[in-house]
C-alpha cells in the first residue's frame, strides 16, 4: 500500500479554496443587486458541494474510488438539501434580522463590510471545515469499517436535520401555534435537532476520512 499523497492534497487546497470563494462571490454579486445578504446562507451548503466536486475531480488518480464517490455524494446531498431548505424558508422575506443588526453597525460602506465580514469569512470557514471532505478523497486504503460507520452517522445526522426542519416548518405554518415554542417530534428530544443533525453529519464525514490516519489528523479540526 502506497503512502498518503501529501503533495496531491496540497495541490488540492488552493482549487478547493477557489471553489468556495467562487460560490460566495457569486452569492455576493446577487445579494448586492437584490439588497439582501441572507443569500449567503443559501451559498453555505452550495460552497461545500463545490469543494467536494472539485476535490473529487482532482483526486481521480490517487484515492480509493468508493470513498471518493461516497464522501462527495454525501457532502453534495447535505449541501444541496440545506441550500434548498434555506432558500425556500427565506423566499419572499426581506433581510435576515441577524445581518440587518450586524450591518446596521457597519463602519463605512455596508455592502463592502458585508463582503469582508460575511462572504470572505464564510468562504474561509467552508475551506477549513471541509478538510475531511478534501483529505478523505486522497486516502489510498480501500473503504472499510470506519467508512461504513461514518456513512451511518452521516445518514442519521441528515435525517435529524431534514425531519427537524420539516417538523418545525409544519408547526410554524399553523396560525394556532403563533408565539408558542416547538416541543414536539424531534424537538421534544433536543432543542435544536437541526444543529444536532449537522453535528452528526460532520462527524460522519470525519469518520469517513479516518480510514487513513494522515487524513484523519489533518481533518480533526473540522468536526469540532
Amino acid at each position: 500500500m502506497s503512502g498518503y499523497p501529501w503533495a496531491a492534497l496540497a495541490a488540492n487546497l488552493a482549487p478547493a479554496a477557489g471553489a468556495a470563494l467562487a460560490v460566495m462571490l457569486l452569492a455576493f454579486a446577487v445579494a448586492a443587486v437584490k439588497g439582501t445578504h441572507r443569500l449567503v446562507d443559501v451559498a453555505w451548503g452550495l460552497a461545500f458541494t463545490a469543494v467536494a466536486v472539485v476535490s473529487y475531480a482532482m483526486s481521480a488518480d490517487h484515492g480509493d474510488d468508493t470513498r471518493r464517490l461516497l464522501i462527495t455524494g454525501a457532502t453534495a446531498m447535505w449541501g444541496v438539501r440545506l441550500a434548498a431548505h434555506i432558500a425556500w424558508r427565506g423566499h419572499g422575506h426581506g433581510e435576515d434580522p441577524r445581518y440587518d443588526r450586524m450591518l446596521g453597525k457597519a463602519p463605512g460602506n455596508r455592502t463592502l463590510y458585508a463582503f469582508r465580514k460575511v462572504y470572505l469569512l464564510q468562504a474561509a470557514l467552508v475551506w477549513l471545515i471541509s478538510l475531511p471532505v478534501q483529505a478523505a478523497q486522497y486516502a489510498p486504503e480501500p473503504a472499510g469499517a470506519l467508512t461504513v460507520l461514518g456513512a451511518v452517522v452521516w445518514a442519521v445526522g441528515l435525517g435529524f436535520e431534514a425531519v427537524g426542519d420539516y417538523q418545525l416548518a409544519r408547526f410554524k405554518a399553523d396560525p394556532a401555534h403563533r408565539g408558542r415554542i416547538m416541543d414536539r417530534g424531534l424537538w421534544s428530544w433536543t432543542r435544536h435537532p437541526n444543529y444536532f443533525g449537522d453535528f452528526l453529519v460532520w462527524w460522519g464525514l470525519f469518520l469517513m476520512a479516518c480510514g487513513n490516519w494522515q487524513a484523519a489528523a489533518i481533518s480533526l479540526v473540522s468536526p469540532w
